[in-house]
């Protein structure tokens, strides 16, 4: 007797890691480890020590003042009815830059340091928003559909 078939076992389709990703993934440690024993040749076993600490101390306090902060400053956007994206993206790169510090190595360290910088924050999020093709948030026009049908309607509020 013959087991029914009934079509084909169901794919997996599995995710593979882009090629660049895959690299970087590999280099960076390789890189750290190249920068700990280079720079920690330079200026000796205890300084080194003391800066990886420092700068993980310094991402934790960044990361714990930045958090209300920038949540609070996305609440002012919206409450103004201004567009919460550049608050938005501005606390998203503060908190990657503590992230970043909060990682041993140098060159985590120096990448963090860089996204401290506000000029880069700001060419970093135009560059995103460009290349992802947000629309910004106007509240002075009608929400409408994208086959350009706008939908009017009204609300009532009930209280629970």
């Amino acid at each position: 007797m013959v087991a029914p078939v009934y079509g084909a076992p169901p794919v997996l389709a599995l995710r593979t890691i882009p090629m660049p990703v895959f690299a970087l993934l590999l280099a960076w440690p390789l890189i750290e480890i190249a920068l700990f024993v280079t720079i920690g040749g330079a200026i000796g076993l205890w300084l080194t020590l003391l800066v990886v600490i420092g700068t993980g101390v310094l991402g934790v306090a960044l990361l714990r003042r930045q958090g209300l902060r920038s949540a609070e400053r996305l609440r002012q956007q919206m409450g103004e009815m201004r567009d919460p994206l550049g608050a938005a993206g501005d606390g998203a790169l503060r908190a990657l830059a503590a992230l970043l510090l909060i990682l041993p190595g140098f060159l985590t360290d120096f990448l963090g340091a860089l996204l401290l910088l506000p000029p880069l924050r700001a060419a970093l999020i135009a560059q995103i928003t460009r290349r992802v093709g947000m629309a910004s948030m106007r509240s002075d026009q009608p929400a409408r559909r994208a086959d350009g049908i706008v939908i009017d309607g009204e609300f009532v509020e009930v209280d629970p």
